[in-house]
């Protein structure tokens, strides 16, 4: 690092470079200025590359040498700080414009599976202000950073069987998950008690056929035993089923509309459930394998269809 920075016709520059002109004017070396600074010629130097911050003992030191105040120096340092700062965020909206583009691409093939998602989810819609694009996509997922998205088990634990996923869908996913987090932390829900959930388990599972009126019944269920069930839209690419993730005291527990048969939606939220059950928490991708996999997918098979009753269906051979 120099001890000035220049980004787009901007320049930082470091309080060391101001020292190095001074040193240029007396006449001194480094090593003599250093002395009668009362540093060492090693900390000077560092401090004159800009590789070293201005301390407010160099601070102090200068403007007794120097006659200025503590101050000037302290506010040079401070000025440049803010620069770098800012520079660091300007590159940062740069390479967050991928990550918008994965969110929200803008083929037309896909325009409609987009505009669906921005209007389910409440995404700001403002396709040619990036920086504003960004900076209002930060707020709603309530992040630092669009880019950590792009990093596994951001949001929640990616298994070990999906380290081949495009980046595009581990953003998507990651977004999924945040979204269904941010949600759940505006429940108040009780101490998530197994005991209780199990029960509440069984209880979803009279439910299967009542098609209008078991959401908000199973939800309340869940809730009174700590457990916070969120349905969201699907986000087209993210390749995720569901997920399940500790929040605090309680289990968040999150399923999609990717699949709208009934059949499929109650496998997925039972699969989910498998997870909390055996104290597997994460995210549930299309395709994915593995024992927790599996392990999940029999807890679903068994609680939908009893074994004793699909070994008794099998052995009557009656399939009309």
């Amino acid at each position: 690092m120099g001890n000035y920075i220049e980004y787009n016709d901007t320049i930082a520059f470091h309080p060391g470079y101001y020292i190095k002109e001074l040193v240029d004017e007396s006449g001194l070396t480094q090593e003599d200025f250093a002395k009668r600074l009362d540093t060492t010629p090693k900390n000077l130097s560092l401090l004159i590359r800009g590789e070293q911050s201005l301390s407010m003992d160099i601070a102090m030191k200068l403007s007794r040498m120097l006659g200025t105040t503590v101050n000037y120096w302290l506010n040079l340092q401070n000025a440049y700080d803010v620069l770098i700062a800012e520079f660091k965020s300007q590159k940062e909206l740069e390479a967050e414009g991928a990550e918008v583009l994965m969110l929200r691409e803008t083929d037309e093939a896909v325009a409609d599976e987009k505009q669906k998602d921005m209007e389910n989810f409440g995404l700001p819609d403002l396709p040619r202000k990036k920086d504003e694009q960004i900076k209002a996509l930060r707020e709603f997922f309530s992040v630092a950073t669009l880019t950590v998205f792009t990093k596994r088990d951001m949001a929640v634990s990616f298994r070990s069987s999906t380290k081949d996923l495009p980046e595009a869908s581990i953003v998507k996913a990651n977004a999924m998950v945040q979204i269904a987090t941010n949600k759940a932390l505006k429940v108040d829900a009780p101490k998530f008690n197994k005991k209780k959930f199990e029960t509440a388990v069984q209880y979803a599972l009279t439910l299967t056929t009542q098609h209008k009126e078991f959401y908000p019944l199973i939800k309340k269920a869940f809730m009174d035993a700590g457990g916070i069930w969120v349905i969201l839209p699907n986000i087209s690419g993210s390749k995720i089923n569901g997920a399940t993730k500790k929040i605090g005291e309680n289990i968040m527990l999150m399923v999609n509309d990717r699949r709208l048969n009934a059949d499929s939606f109650w496998f997925t939220l039972f699969h989910e459930i498998g997870h909390i059950i055996n104290g597997d928490y994460g995210i549930s991708f299309e395709k994915e394998t593995g024992e927790q996999e599996v392990s999940a997918d029999k807890f679903a098979e068994d609680c939908l269809i009893p074994p004793e009753e699909y070994e008794r269906f099998i052995s009557d051979k009656k399939f009309g």
